[in-house]
């Protein structure tokens, strides 16, 4: 389903729903089973007919095996494995996956320091994740600025992050450019260039700041 958002005058398409579901037979093994053979064949650029004639298995079988249509043998997956050169177990992985959710109540959130932090800068991890599935860690911090705080020089570091202003009004640096944050901004960019709060000009400010950026292979 494509969607159409518009920013600043310009309509950009959308090509992921965020409200789709997954077919509920994706917590069926067969289905995880089928789905990483499909995989792991796609990724080598072999074709469902080169499949069948290494493996001696049938289109029409290796189709309902990549459909989850059918409950393959321990010998039939090993046969599998040996053709794409991959482990046995790695058919189950996303069977077997854990996907986690981290609820932090409010004021729970864990206190922390960052690299670039001064004295007054209030850093709260809302939750984390570690290793999973998507390939990316998400660190969602609420800032809070009080009268105390000072400016720091701007930091940079890898990944994209995304502020949202709840309270007060800061000027953000972003390179070269300055941005006025007031209650309801949003502010979005490459974390890898010099960032950071310049300018604290209403206080108490409170912001909320994601950032995201590749796990570590």
């Amino acid at each position: 389903m494509n969607q159409a958002k518009a920013i600043d005058g310009m309509v950009i398409r959308l090509t992921q729903d965020p409200h789709s579901t997954r077919d509920i037979r994706e917590k069926v093994l067969e289905v995880a089973i089928g789905r990483e053979v499909r995989s792991f064949r796609k990724a080598q650029g072999t074709t469902v007919a080169e499949l069948s004639e290494a493996t001696g298995l049938s289109i029409g079988m290796l189709s309902k095996i990549e459909n989850g249509n059918t409950s393959p043998s321990l010998q039939t997956l090993q046969t599998l494995a040996n053709s794409l050169s991959v482990p046995l177990t790695s058919f189950f992985r996303q069977f077997e996956e854990r996907r986690e959710a981290v609820h932090t109540k409010a004021g729970e959130g864990a206190e922390t320091e960052r690299e670039g932090t001064r004295a007054g800068h209030q850093y709260n991890l809302l939750g984390h994740i570690g290793s999973n599935a998507s390939g990316v860690i998400v660190e969602p911090y609420l800032i809070e600025l009080t009268t105390e705080s000072d400016t720091f020089e701007t930091f940079q570091h890898g990944g994209i992050e995304t502020i949202y202003m709840l309270e007060g009004e800061v000027d953000y640096r972003h390179g070269n450019d300055v941005f006025t944050l007031q209650p309801g901004d949003t502010l979005f960019f490459d974390a890898d260039a010099p960032h950071g709060p310049e300018k604290l000009t209403v206080l108490p400010a409170r912001y909320l700041s994601i950032i995201s950026y590749p796990q570590s292979k």
